[in-house]
C-alpha cells in the first residue's frame, strides 16, 4: 500500500496475522514508508526476515537496491517520457498540460503543494494551481 509522500496506512494487524497458517509469508512492499503490516519493521538483505505470530515477515527497505541495474532501467523507463515534456515545454508549461507531472510537483518557492507531504512535515499546503 503506497500513499504518495505519506506513510502507508496499517492494514493489517497481529491478530489477523495470528488468525494465518503458521509459516505464512507476508512481504511488506511499502516499508520504506513505515509499512503496512503493524509488526512492519525495516530489515536488511542480509537479515531480511522475522517471525509474528507464527507467519515470517519479509520487510526489506530498498527492494530494487538488489537488482540495481534493472531497477534503473525501469526507473529510466518510466520518467524519460516526463523528463522530455519538461525540457520542451519547462516546468509550469509541462505541469498544466500535464495532470500526471503536477502530482509529482512536491514545493514551489517555498510553498508545499502536494498535501500528504505538508501534512507529514506539519507545513501548510498550498494548491499548486494557485502558484501557477
Amino acid at each position: 500500500m503506497l500513499v504518495v509522500g505519506a506513510k502507508a496506512p496499517k492494514l493489517v494487524s497481529n491478530e489477523l496475522v495470528g488468525r494465518m497458517r503458521n509459516g505464512s509469508v507476508l512481504v511488506d512492499i511499502s516499508v520504506d514508508q513505515g509499512g503496512c503490516f503493524e509488526a512492519t519493521r525495516p530489515t536488511t538483505h542480509s537479515d531480511p526476515v522475522f517471525e509474528v505470530n507464527g507467519s515470517i515477515f519479509y520487510c526489506v527497505a530498498n527492494m530494487p537496491g538488489a537488482v540495481p541495474a534493472t531497477s534503473t532501467r525501469a526507473l529510466s523507463n518510466a520518467t524519460l517520457p516526463y523528463i522530455l515534456e519538461l525540457t520542451r515545454h519547462g516546468w509550469r508549461d509541462a505541469v498544466v498540460a500535464d495532470d500526471a507531472l503536477a502530482e509529482g510537483v512536491n514545493v514551489v518557492n517555498g510553498s508545499v503543494t502536494y498535501g500528504p507531504v505538508a501534512d507529514a512535515l506539519g507545513l501548510p499546503f498550498t494548491p499548486l494551481r494557485s502558484l501557477l
